[in-house]
């Protein structure tokens, strides 16, 4: 495996002016930064960019935590951030913290130790402690007590467009279906907007709701349909289109049809492929513009930028589809 001193051997320059080039330095002449392009190359030559992040004290790495690769709202939020980090010259490393507090707090500490550059992380546990203002942290969906900016969807008006087709499409008597987390999240923006949408129009209306996560589905749906109040309902809005989905196939077992007999909206807009039915009538999440504007939001933290504001709300769509 050729060398950092065979490039340089071979260019007829010093090493130490081969590690500009790699480093893009500006004071090296085009005619020189050429022929040592050209060396590498030749040779094949692969930089050790740990070794070279180790000695300039600068990573150009950055973590991505999630709490499930599993979930398609999360891969494809990966998909975008992973690109357009590529597209500034970082590499990704992810972390699929699978919910565990202890994994999320790993990543941090390697921030912490100067081994990544900065995090974009999503997470759901009481990690407070130990995060510091003094990193380069972006946030989805979730505030600190800290000032760490955030970046999320405008759940709050998905929430009462929701409600809003709902009753457009004839319900009379919607409902929310959800989860708590344990900490507080913009997520449970949706269920306010929904709430605040249906109480200005006069609608009647039913908040279901159990504390994240569900670890029994055909418990939770179980109890919901056990409900009195709950068999009349004929529009559903659920916290996300996994909900959704899950909703619609607990609710054949009970002989309920959707639309014909209830009307379902989903959120995040993961169901982009034509060829599964129904097709979920969903609020979209902007996912391409929600990682875009994280990465480029954490870049100007590493660069020590101020940034305007704590937090970024992206718009929202109704996605028609057929489950309304």
């Amino acid at each position: 495996m050729p060398s950092i001193k065979d490039v340089a051997d071979l260019a007829g320059v010093a090493v130490g002016t081969v590690s500009r080039v790699i480093n893009n330095h500006i004071s090296v002449k085009a005619e020189t930064r050429e022929k040592v392009k050209a060396a590498i190359q030749q040779l094949g030559y692969i930089p050790n960019e740990v070794a070279r992040n180790f000695k300039m004290q600068k990573s150009k790495m950055v973590a991505l935590l999630l709490p499930s690769i599993w979930n398609p709202f999360f891969s494809e939020l990966a998909y975008y951030i992973e690109d357009e980090l590529d597209r500034e010259g970082f590499k990704l490393i992810l972390c699929n913290s699978g919910g565990k507090p202890d994994k999320e707090l790993y990543y941090i500490d390697m921030l912490n130790q100067n081994k990544v550059a900065g995090i974009v992380g999503i997470t759901y546990n009481d990690i407070e402690d130990s995060v510091s203002t003094d990193i380069p942290i972006v946030s989805i969906d979730r505030h600190f007590a800290k000032k760490i900016t955030c970046v999320t969807s405008d759940n709050y008006a998905g929430g009462r467009i929701a409600l809003r087709e709902l009753v457009k499409a004839g319900a009379k008597k919607p409902a929310f279906l959800g989860a708590v987390t344990s900490v507080y999240s913009e997520t449970m923006l949706r269920r306010k907007g929904f709430v605040d949408e249906a109480e200005a129009q006069g609608i009647e209306y039913i908040v279901y709701e159990e504390s994240d996560p569900i670890i029994d589905d055909n418990k939770y749906f179980g109890n919901f349909f056990k409900v009195k109040e709950h068999r009349d309902v004929d529009g559903i809005f659920a916290i996300t289109d996994i909900f959704a989905a899950k909703y619609i196939d607990r609710a054949k077992a009970y002989g309920i049809r959707t639309p014909e007999d209830v009307k379902v909206i989903g959120y995040d807009g993961i169901q982009d492929n034509q060829l599964f039915h129904p097709i979920l009538s969903t609020i979209r999440q902007p996912v391409e513009e929600m990682a875009r504007t994280s990465v480029k939001l954490l870049l100007r933290k590493i660069e020590d930028e101020t940034l305007e504001q704590e937090t970024y709300r992206i718009p929202v769509i109704y996605r028609a589809g057929e489950t309304t």
